[in-house]
């Protein structure tokens, strides 16, 4: 099952939306705010894509700026960051594309689609 966890209002999760529906690629939907990734999810997203925890984080928006987290990230454990992910959506960079096999951060359309077709 593919899972596209977004937030409505964000124009680059109404693309990668729009993108997957253009590519009759089946998914369910997700509200990041509604629904917020746990802490155990992330972890286990985190392992899955191989991405440093960091790049995790929503760095444009309001509440990542707002704690200063651009000089705090490199000083926290991995389960201080992923609490901190857990307690609001808004803080986590979306859209989230979780497949069966892996996980997308980001919308960007080469990589998705060169990941989701082959």
């Amino acid at each position: 099952m593919t899972t596209l966890i977004c937030y409505d209002r964000c124009s680059t999760c109404q693309k990668a939306e729009k993108w997957l529906q253009d590519q009759k690629i089946s998914y369910v939907k997700r509200p990041i705010k509604d629904e917020n990734p746990s802490a155990d999810e992330l972890a286990f997203w985190s392992d899955r894509s191989g991405l440093p925890l960091k790049r995790f984080f929503n760095t444009s928006g309001l509440l990542y700026k707002q704690y200063g987290l651009k000089d705090k990230l490199s000083l926290m454990e991995r389960e201080e960051m992923l609490t901190l992910l857990a307690t609001d959506g808004m803080l986590v960079k979306r859209p989230l594309l979780v497949t069966d096999n892996t996980v997308l951060v980001g919308f960007r359309p080469d990589e998705w689609s060169k990941i989701l077709k082959d």
